[in-house]
């Protein structure tokens, strides 16, 4: 078992962190986390990556992460945001995928300030309504106001200390169901240094509240795609219609799209409505926006 030996200084990225981080931020530092060092390597033989347990202290505590990287190299950096089922080892795998094609892939447990991942754990059951509650109270910390900026900030000074994240590259970022709008937050807190989103099945993503992520757009600076499930824009037909007109009035690239037959969760292969023709479709339109993007 090694330490995860970082630099302690992100001073070398391209792009500057904001004030924010470090006026607020000084005292957060990368907590040596023992380095599970698993290895794999792709189906076509691509890439080996390597597989890191992580935990990055933030001001809301110690964030239990992963980070997958190919095992030689210098790759662009991207943040997974995961669904409500949280860190588990389907997003593992899907780390694993990204880092085979070239990216040094950070997987935070979105929960950390509840429990350690895997959580809410294996049976959870949406259908169950004290689990329901249980999770909800866990997203409620999660989407209180700040707490995803303070994370995204805590996430880019962690992957800009490794060795294996190019700084001269922006960093991408994806989620999957609640993780979608997520993603928005990280794009508008530091808009500089995020090239890329994506947001697959996203929920939330409009809302009637003052603080709904459409309204970051005017922030965002990425280049971004929405997958959008059928049952979602069945319920919220016109969020689709919001988000390209304020996509819109930027000098950014929106490409916003309802999935046909693809119901919410159709990404993820670990869900009941897993659709896996548009699940791969998904996939390759996540690697194009990358690798066009991430400059």
């Amino acid at each position: 078992m090694a330490k995860n030996n970082s630099p302690k200084s992100a001073s070398s990225g391209a792009h500057s962190l904001p004030n924010l981080s470090r006026r607020n931020f000084g005292a957060v530092s990368v907590a040596a986390g023992l380095a599970s060092s698993v290895q794999r390597v792709s189906a076509n033989d691509a890439l080996p990556s390597t597989e890191i347990e992580v935990d990055i202290a933030t001001p809301d505590g110690t964030c239990d992460s992963v980070f997958i990287h190919p095992s030689n190299g210098v790759y662009p950096g991207v943040i997974i945001w995961a669904d409500i089922r949280g860190l588990r080892q389907t997003f593992r795998d899907l780390g694993h995928r990204l880092a085979s094609e070239g990216y040094a892939v950070l997987i935070p447990n979105p929960f950390y300030r509840s429990a350690h991942a895997p959580v809410p754990g294996p049976d959870f059951n949406f259908q169950n309504p004290n689990d329901r509650t249980m999770v909800f109270q866990m997203m409620g910390k999660l989407t209180a106001p700040g707490a995803a900026e303070r994370d995204t900030i805590a996430f880019i000074e962690y992957l800009e200390m490794q060795p294996t994240v190019d700084k001269k590259r922006r960093i991408g970022t994806a989620g999957y169901c609640m993780g979608g709008p997520l993603t928005m937050r990280t794009a508008a807190t530091v808009p500089d240094r995020i090239g890329a989103g994506a947001s697959f099945h996203g929920g939330g993503l409009v809302t009637d509240e003052p603080n709904s992520p459409h309204l970051l757009i005017p922030k965002i600076k990425a280049e971004y795609h929405f997958g959008i499930a059928i049952d979602d824009d069945e319920e919220q037909p016109s969020a689709k219609d919001t988000l390209r007109d304020a996509f819109s009035r930027t000098d950014v690239t929106a490409d916003i799209e309802v999935y046909a037959g693809a119901r919410h969760g159709w990404c993820v292969p670990d869900n009941p409505n897993y659709h896996e023709a548009q699940a791969e479709r998904g996939w390759r339109k996540l690697l194009s926006l990358l690798n066009s993007a991430l400059t």
